[in-house]
């Protein structure tokens, strides 16, 4: 039997797999290589050096949550900003998407700690979530970009506020949005 030849693309979805099992803290050189079948030596060779396999890594692992996303969102466009949130917060709940949000909890408190890898992958995840929600909200939006953000801020906050048991509060909050 032929063995699968190593490359960036055999190797993150053996890595996203780890780090959806066991979170960013156990994301070291050494449980990832051998997560991956391999040594951290190739994995550096592979990547160039640990900030940009984390780097990678976080990018396809945001790639997996759109398309995830994307494969139980209604087809077509939400009928409201508040239909909006209330479909993804109603997604997102789900158990197969847990596993991101642990993630995501993750890279936001490395974040807060200042970790620049972090704070890099945080921000292109949120600039892809953006568009995606400018993609999904009413065609006759009248300030989308503005609206992707304002339904970004709700989910975010939400989701959060759900994670320490206090969804209450998120979805009392929708209120605020137009039905």
């Amino acid at each position: 039997m032929a063995k699968t030849r190593l490359s960036r693309e055999t190797l993150l979805p053996l890595l996203a797999a780890h780090v959806l099992e066991n979170g960013l803290n156990d994301a070291s050189l050494r449980p990832l290589a051998k997560a991956a079948g391999t040594s951290d030596r190739m994995l550096i060779y592979h990547f160039g050096n640990k900030q940009a396999l984390v780097a990678a890594l976080l990018e396809y692992l945001a790639a997996m949550f759109a398309a995830s996303l994307d494969s139980a969102f209604p087809p077509g466009r939400a009928d409201t900003r508040r239909a909006c949130v209330e479909q993804v917060l109603e997604i997102t709940g789900q158990p197969a998407f847990q596993q991101f949000f642990r993630l995501w909890w993750d890279i936001v408190a490395g974040c807060a700690a200042g970790n620049r890898a972090y704070l890099q992958a945080a921000g292109s995840i949120m600039d892809m979530l953006l568009q995606w929600v400018t993609d999904h909200l009413p065609a006759d939006d009248p300030d989308p970009q503005t609206g992707a953000r304002l339904v970004l801020t709700q989910i975010e906050g939400a989701q959060m506020l759900a994670a320490i048991g206090r969804e209450d509060i998120g979805k009392g909050g929708l209120s605020a949005l137009e039905t």
